[in-house]
Parts: structure tokens; C-alpha cells; sequence
């Protein structure tokens, strides 16, 4: 059964909606990596922030967090188009199923901080803001929705498991039509975690070159309308997906790509298509020494004649729990009618490769995407635990 991926609303670094990310994607911008004070005592990290004003959480839902601000922005987006699918389908066919690490841990973090202080929490902190299933619930109490809602938390495949999860909702019949994504905001806990893991890189992220030293923090919402019917522009489908745990180590990938490979093939499998038909790969890419390394292996061993590849995360930093459903919404915006040069994400970086690591195709400023269809094009997202997603997007058959 088809997962038509119908509509799209985005905000992350590169922009607040999907035409200003594409813009800012294919012409290779990383000037929304800006250098911030605040979240790490002592030090200014970049950090891949939303810039301007968002919408206000409606005073009767509660849950008030940015994370919800950020969720909330990106299906006001595409509110048309779910209002129309719960007129066809009803509410109780429409699914909700989200991927995020912070929810809104930020919020309750400060709270807990004033408690700490003044032994009593502000007036404004409620518990549900900060469950990891608040921006689930969250969605479907503003829509009204009564049909499954729920969020993983897998770490830095959470959004892409989402959608793996929403498919599978289609195929089972349980939906007919499911929001799924995810969603994750900035917060002091995950930056001053991973600058304790020594993984934090205080310039600009350089995957994998021979300088790279660590990864930058973003923060994104990505919401995809996906249904078992296209919807009116041409299709785009989530056409495969591929899961593997290889349970090497709590923080540490597994050196020889080992798990990372068998997801890729595992999503071909599940498209039914060879490797030699995918157009281009969006690399999961942290610029982490360890995780590009592998990464590099993973693709050199599946892809040895070559794939256009490149990594996104120097333009929008890693936005952890949103990450898997950011980048395949990079994914679904080459394949969309307004990308008519169908150009590619840049690879942005130093231009110094690794000689330790095999050489891989980038893309750069002139790539494009076959003029011919079918397209189909690959996303990866790699996470704490050894669990690893693979996600083929394309044009739907």
C-alpha cells in the first residue's frame, strides 16, 4: 500500500516554512548556524535556533513549550489540508504519531530550577509539558482528533521511526490518514549533555572532513500529512523504510557500519529496489569522528560504484528528535514541482576529505536530480543504542 506524503509544514534553521528552507537548502546557506552565549556556561556554541516571533499556544490546551510553539507553527502551515482530511475521513481516522527528545524538558528544567531556589514552581509550570507524549497530545486536543496519538523517543531516529510508524498505521487500517514527524527545540539539558560527552564542535559542523570535531545542536519541526490517497500535486511517497538495532554501545556507533548498512538494505528490500536506483542520499552526517567514519564505510560497502550524497547538518545543526522527519522533508522538497531545477542539498563543508575514510560522491552547488521518473532518493538517521533508520522517499508509482 502507497503512503502518500501529502503535505509538508517545516520551520528549522534554514527558514519558518517550506519555501524558505528550499531556498536556503539548495543554495548551500548555513547562515542560520549562528554563535550563541547562554546555553553552556563559559562558552558561545553555534546553535541552529527558529528565528522570529511563533504562534501562541492557545490559552484552553495548556502544555505551553516551545516544542509545542515549533509543532504548532508547522501544522498551521498545512492546516488547510488537515482540515480537509478530517471532513473526508473523520476524526477518529486520523492519526498522530511524533518523534521528539526534548518535548518540553526546557521549560520544566527552568521550572525546577526556580524550585530548587525558591521551593515553589512559577505559576506557568505544568507537569504534561514536559512527557515526552505531550506534543502528541498536544496536536490532536487543538485538532480534535480522537484517533492514535502518540510519540517516540528513540533519540536521534525518533522522527523517522515516526514515519515508519505511521506507514505501517495505514497498512494495518487503523488510520486513513496520519500527521507524523517530528519535533524538537533548543534546551539547555541536550547542550550541555553532549558538550559533556565531548561531542559538541565549537565552529560550524564539517562532516566528514579530516577537520571535523563534533556536531551542532539545532531545533526543527517537520509535519508530513500522509494518507493512503494522493493528494492533488504529483505524488510523493514514502516508498520504504529499513530498521536495524545493532546494540553496539549506550553512545558509540558500531565501527564497521554494520547496522547502519543492513537498515539501508532493508529499506531497498521494502521499496523493492536495488541500490544502483537511488538518486541521491542524505547522510546522516553528525560530523562526529566516530559516526562519519562509519557512515562512510556503511555507504562505501552498499553504494560501491557511487550515489550523489551529502550531509544537511552544517545548514540546519542536528536537531536530534526532529532530525530523521527534517531530512526527509529535504528529501521531499527536491522531488516537489518547485524545484525546477531539481537541484540537490550541497555538501557543506571544508572540502578537506579524510584520507582514513572512503571517498564518497558529494553534491555540490550544480548537482541534479534525473530528469527522468521514477526518483527515489534516501534518507538516513543513526542514534544512541546502535538503533538505525533508513527511509526511501519517491515518486509515488
Amino acid at each position: 500500500m502507497t503512503a502518500y506524503l501529502n503535505d509538508l509544514g517545516l520551520v528549522c534553521a534554514l527558514g519558518n516554512d517550506r519555501h524558505s528552507v528550499a531556498r536556503a537548502l539548495f543554495a548551500g546557506d548555513s547562515s542560520g548556524m549562528r554563535h550563541e552565549a547562554g546555553w553552556v556556561p563559559g562558552i558561545e556554541l553555534p546553535v541552529g535556533a527558529v528565528r522570529g516571533e511563533l504562534p501562541a499556544i492557545p490559552g484552553h490546551l495548556g502544555m505551553h513549550s516551545r516544542n509545542n510553539q515549533l509543532l504548532l507553527a508547522a501544522a498551521l502551515q498545512i492546516e488547510a489540508s488537515i482540515r480537509a482530511a478530517i471532513a473526508r475521513y473523520g476524526a477518529s481516522r486520523i492519526g498522530v504519531i511524533l518523534g521528539t527528545s526534548t518535548s518540553g524538558i526546557d521549560e520544566a528544567s527552568r521550572s525546577l530550577g526556580t524550585w530548587l531556589r525558591d521551593r515553589s514552581f512559577p505559576e506557568h509550570y505544568d507537569y504534561q509539558q514536559q512527557e515526552l507524549g505531550a506534543p502528541a497530545h498536544f496536536l490532536a486536543e487543538w485538532l480534535q482528533l480522537s484517533g492514535p496519538a502518540y510519540v517516540i523517543s528513540t533519540a536521534c531516529t525518533s522522527s523517522a521511526r515516526a514515519l515508519l510508524s505511521a506507514r505501517r498505521a495505514l497498512d494495518l487500517g487503523l488510520c486513513d490518514a496520519v500527521l507524523c514527524g517530528g519535533v524538537d527545540s533548543l534546551c539547555q539539558l541536550t547542550l550541555n549533555g553532549f558538550t559533556a560527552l565531548e561531542a559538541v564542535s565549537r565552529q560550524r559542523c564539517n562532516p566528514f572532513s579530516r577537520n571535523r570535531d563534533g556536531i551542532n545542536i539545532g531545533e526543527a519541526a517537520a509535519l508530513f500529512l500522509m494518507t493512503r490517497e494522493a493528494g492533488d500535486t504529483p505524488g510523493i511517497a514514502l516508498l520504504g523504510a529499513g530498521a536495524s538495532s545493532d546494540a553496539h554501545h549506550i553512545s558509540a556507533p558500531e565501527p564497521s557500519g554494520r547496522g547502519a548498512r543492513e537498515s539501508m538494505q532493508r529499506a531497498l528490500h521494502s521499496a523493492g529496489l536495488q541500490a544502483s536506483q537511488i538518486a541521491y542520499l542524505n547522510l546522516h552526517g553528525t560530523a562526529t569522528l566516530h559516526n562519519d567514519a562509519m557512515e562512510s564505510l556503511a555507504v562505501q560497502a552498499l553504494f560501491p560504484q557511487g550515489v550523489p550524497c551529502s550531509s544537511s547538518k552544517a545548514m540546519s545543526g542536528h536537531t536530534l528528535g526532529a532530525a530523521g522527519a527534517l531530512e526527509a522533508a529535504f528529501c521531499w522538497l527536491c522531488l516537489t514541482p518547485d524545484n525546477t531545477r531539481r537541484a540537490l542539498p550541497p555538501h557543506v563543508w571544508d572540502g578537506q576529505a579524510d584520507p582514513q575514510l572512503p571517498a564518497l560522491s558529494w553534491t555540490g552547488a550544480h548537482s541534479r536530480l534525473p530528469g527522468d521518473t521514477p526518483r527515489y532518493l534516501m534518507s538516513n538517521s543513526f542514534a544512541f543504542g546502535g538503533n538505525n533508520i533508513s527511509l526511501i522517499i519517491g515518486d509515488a508509482p
